[in-house]
């Protein structure tokens, strides 16, 4: 399994799940859907300290090139 691809599906999963929570008419759609972005969001949480423990930032000092 390739980290990266799971964290792009996980990111466009949260992504449909906020349109449709805009969608939603009634409380227990809106709460339906704001529990799926939840535990989406966790599980994007759970890869992304995982790439944080891998690979740390290392500050040489150096400004970020944006």
């Amino acid at each position: 399994m390739d980290p990266e691809k799971i964290m792009n599906g996980l990111s466009k999963e949260i992504m449909t799940a906020l349109k449709a929570m805009e969608k939603s008419k009634t409380p227990e759609e809106k709460l339906m859907h704001s529990e799926t972005v939840k535990n989406l969001c966790d599980s994007l949480g759970v890869f992304l300290n995982l790439m944080n423990e891998m690979a740390p930032y290392d500050d040489d000092g150096e400004p970020i090139p944006f």
